[in-house]
């Protein structure tokens, strides 16, 4: 299993992300909320992700960042479930959406949530019981 997080992986086109919030759907997991849409990359890129933490919630850059890293540090280490589920590719934005300071063991938990509700949404192969570890 490949637990990296590439630069070919993040999401940094301003097309793309204006594309999100015009036409993407969203999934929610208290407090996170994923929107994605549909994508057409390379055939080597399933996904590209981008994180984002609201300055409205979180007043200083170092709040924002270290809620920032977390979200990245989430997704790296739970991307299989999402990649070994999909079909086609997608663009992916994290959101942290409270004042709340959830500490990084609860985010990684409804990180993990958050990403099953997207595959019982959105994939037509079903996540089995063996891929997660929502009984934590």
């Amino acid at each position: 299993m490949n637990f990296t997080y590439p630069k070919n992986e993040k999401l940094k086109s301003k097309t793309t992300i204006g594309l999100l919030f015009t036409d993407g759907k969203s999934v929610s997991k208290y407090p996170l909320r994923l929107v994605y849409r549909k994508g057409s990359f390379n055939e080597s890129e399933k996904i590209k992700m981008g994180v984002s933490v609201s300055k409205k919630n979180f007043k200083k850059a170092v709040d924002r960042n270290y809620f920032k890293r977390v979200l990245r540090e989430t997704y790296r280490l739970n991307k299989h479930l999402l990649i070994d589920h999909l079909d086609q590719s997608y663009s992916f934005m994290f959101f942290y959406q409270t004042k709340d300071r959830l500490t990084y063991e609860e985010i990684n938990i409804k990180t993990i949530q958050l990403f099953e509700k997207f595959i019982a949404q959105n994939c037509k192969k079903p996540a089995s019981e063996n891929d997660s570890i929502s009984e934590i």
